[in-house]
């Protein structure tokens, strides 16, 4: 039998058997299947030309599926073994996440693929975790989505903002016309954000109950500056609060001697209230509500919702049932965990910037050096923030006086976690404004746009004094990218690992000749700007990729969110010794001086 034999009979058998209601989008009509395909002809240059066509149905279908090309693994993921080959089992996916167009990455992929078998030994280690879900946060999670959804949980309300009808009285007044006609506007892009919100919330939770019986991997690869993500998209480890409070591991251990208080410390951390406290102080703070995290666990919505009042809800509960469990056991040393308990980094960016310029000062405010008590940068800027503004105050500053009780840690958090990626003080302020409009009081835009001006100014100020050498780091880094872009070069380092980084940053120009031709003329801003940032990235995705290898050598179970380092409650001491043993090591070397030497030699004239 030939194969056009074999494929006409496979084609005939299809379109017998594949059927398709009839009445798929009309709401309650009886179900009536046809044919989902047809046999046509048509005449092409004279021949008759025969074609598969598709029901209209099965074309509508098409708007309603999601894409399954890039779900979890059933078996493990493919390990790695050069820049092309490895991943899923059947769907092809490049180990380095870029733009079509940048097709220089993959040159110097290609070029420098067997010198990275350290960076492959990584992301092979971080995708062979294997995983599963939480079938009773899900529950909880499909309950809530199902009802009437909640802001608090960030499960969007399945009913829509209603339109305002559109004004058909003739005798309506112009001016109130335009005024619905523009509320209406605004209706209908807010229903469609809010579409788009609770989609995503179903995606996750359709993903999750797919899954919900299953073990599953995540393979994973990278980005051009080596941060390592989980492939899968909906269902991750990588994702919002309520994505994380779905994963367990799924291989459990048992919690031995401090597990147990690790992950009584781990609650504290993800309801936030006591996350900065000594860990003495986490552990008693959780060991003195006791009956509300019980309560929690058992009736996450008809008792109390304690839970409910944490920064992260949705973890907050899923530890809640995991402590509950644990004190309701005999023996809790023998308990078998499969919680994922997570380390996080202090203002991770900083961090690798006091220990570029071995500042001191800055090291004791990222928690580099040991204390008793966790520093937190962000209250230290807010704190000095708020200070200045009470001597503007005296003076009887405008925006001083109106943002009196208006600082807060929450305010500046973020401009002051960004400024370190590069942030701009108009990007700063947009921050701080979005902040401050969330304050429901604060609803005149004019204020607020003034005052998130007066307090992005002194943000940078302060941080400036707080991290000096880290601004000169940024300042050399933006001035060696200016030269570089400028001489029309891209801006390209290698990472301790080997991994070599180059900039996609270009300016696209067309000229019409016969056919349009891209210009690759460096973007000399995007590169200046982007160089300090993701030269930090590269820098942390080594000290993670250096950590998950010697994890792997302990037999100590990691996956990492960027700086946040996950592992099981009994091993999270080893993890603990394993990252700063590595963090120290990464920065004995003169990593400042061989870069600079890297561009010297590499851009030789243009420097």
């Amino acid at each position: 039998i030939s194969r056009l034999q074999l494929g006409s009979a496979i084609v005939e058998i299809f379109l017998r058997v594949a059927k398709v209601n009839v009445n798929l989008m009309k709401e309650k009509a009886e179900e009536k299947f046809i044919p989902a395909f047809y046999h046509v002809y048509v005449f092409q240059k004279q021949r008759q030309v025969g074609f598969i066509k598709p029901h209209p149905n099965v074309m509508k279908l098409g708007k309603f599926l999601m894409e399954t090309s890039m779900l979890p693994m059933l078996v493990p993921s493919r390990p790695w073994l050069c820049h092309h080959d490895g991943g899923y089992v059947a769907t092809p996916a490049p180990i380095m996440r870029y733009r079509e167009d940048c097709f220089d990455q993959d040159v110097l992929l290609a070029k420098s693929s067997r010198k990275l078998r350290s960076i492959y030994d990584s992301i092979n280690y971080l995708g062979s975790c294997p995983w599963k879900v939480n079938k009773r946060v899900l529950d909880k999670c499909i309950e809530c989505f199902n009802e009437t959804g909640s802001d608090i949980l960030d499960i969007p309300d399945p009913r829509l903002i209603p339109m305002p009808p559109y004004p058909v009285d003739p005798d309506i007044e112009p001016q109130e016309k335009r005024r619905i006609i523009e509320l209406r506007r605004q209706v209908a892009k807010k229903q469609r954000e809010h579409h788009s919100l609770r989609m995503d919330v179903l995606y996750k939770l359709s993903v999750a109950k797919h899954f919900e019986n299953d073990i599953f991997w995540l393979p994973h690869n990278m980005d051009f500056r080596g941060r390592v993500y989980p492939i899968p998209p909906h269902l991750s480890h990588v994702g919002n609060d309520l994505s994380r409070s779905l994963m367990l591991f799924a291989i459990g251990r048992p919690l031995g001697t401090e597990g147990f208080d690790w992950i009584k410390v781990h609650l504290a951390n993800v309801h936030g209230q006591m996350s900065k406290a000594s860990l003495t102080d986490r552990i008693n703070f959780t060991e003195s509500l006791k009956n509300e995290i019980l309560d929690s666990a058992d009736n996450p919505f008809t008792g109390d919702k304690w839970w409910q009042t944490g920064e992260h809800p949705w973890q907050t509960l899923a530890t809640c049932m995991e402590l509950a469990d644990v004190w309701r056991c005999d023996n809790p040393e023998q308990y078998i965990s499969y919680f994922p308990v997570h380390q996080d980094g202090t203002c991770n960016g900083l961090q690798h910037y006091a220990a570029l310029g071995r500042d001191t000062l800055g090291a004791e405010q990222v928690n580099l050096v040991s204390r008793g008590i966790p520093q937190d940068i962000y209250s230290a800027v807010a704190r000095l923030v708020e200070e200045h503004r009470a001597k503007d105050a005296k003076k009887n500053n405008f925006n001083a006086l109106w943002l009196e009780g208006k600082v807060s840690r929450k305010v500046v958090k973020q401009t002051v976690m960004t400024i370190v990626y590069g942030v701009t003080r108009v990007g700063g302020r947009e921050q701080i404004a979005r902040q401050l409009e969330r304050l429901q009081e604060l609803e005149n835009e004019e204020r607020i746009f003034t005052a998130s001006q007066y307090l992005v100014r002194i943000v940078f100020d302060q941080l400036s004094k707080m991290f000096y050498s880290a601004r000169r780091i940024q300042e050399w880094l933006n001035d060696s990218a200016r030269q570089i872009a400028s001489a029309g070069s891209l801006v390209e380092w290698i990472t301790p690992l080997g991994l070599p980084v180059l900039q996609p940053y270009r300016v696209p120009v067309y000229k019409e000749v016969h056919f349009n031709r891209v210009d690759v003329k460096p973007h000399v801003s995007k590169q200046k700007m982007a160089f300090p940032p993701n030269y930090i990235h590269s820098l942390d995705s080594t000290h993670m990729m250096l950590t998950s290898l010697e994890c792997q050598a302990s037999d100590t179970t990691f996956v990492a969110v960027h700086d946040s380092f996950w592992t099981h409650a009994a091993t999270v001491n080893e993890l603990n010794r394993i990252c700063r043993k590595q963090f120290i090591k990464l920065h004995q070397e003169p990593l400042l001086e061989d870069l600079e030497k890297f561009l010297c030699a590499k851009f030789d004239g243009q420097l």
